[in-house]
């Protein structure tokens, strides 16, 4: 297996069946809590410009030959997507100074899961668009976007849940 093969299909999640999408999703969510935990906020944050930058270039290499096609096995972009979902939470929490947050406030990675899967099933307006691009960025993008969506949903959520927008 090539190198751009083993990050495009997420060392193996999109091989997962059923889908794989929520294979990858939910392997990212428990690699990115741990990423959290035990190097901190600024680690996560490296980890998903790494995973961006990999999922670009992992697309375009195993894609290159095949337009318009956005096989299930490449996962690579809900891994990138579901860890910029999970900086919104690991971000306000590292602000309130609080480090093991992931174990005691499960509700903000348990949303900005749901929220990225709600966001990359249904493809609202600029989530639709990228995946509708029919290219190796498209692939990516699609995923990006859910992420900032998913992001800015649990932050809305959160805000609502504890009064500060009401």
């Amino acid at each position: 297996m090539t190198l751009s093969r083993l990050v495009a299909t997420g060392f193996g999640l999109g091989f997962l069946r059923p889908a794989p999408g929520t294979w990858g999703s939910a392997g990212a969510l428990a690699a990115g809590l741990a990423i959290d935990h035990v190097f901190g906020f600024w680690v996560l944050v490296a980890a998903t410009l790494i995973a961006v930058l990999a999922g670009f270039w992992a697309c375009a290499r195993e894609l290159r030959d095949h337009p318009g096609a956005d096989p299930s096995e490449i996962v690579i972009d809900e891994i990138a997507g579901q860890w910029l979902a999970l900086l919104f939470p690991a971000f306000a929490f590292w602000r309130m100074g609080l480090t093991d947050w992931a174990w005691v406030a499960y509700p903000g990675w348990v949303a900005a899961f749901v929220f990225f899967r709600l966001f990359d099933i249904w493809k609202p307006w600029l989530v639709g668009r990228a995946d509708r691009r029919g290219d190796p960025a498209g692939v990516m993008l699609d995923d990006l976007w859910a992420g900032l969506f998913a992001g800015i949903a649990v932050i809305v959520a959160a805000g609502v849940a504890h009064g500060v927008l009401m």
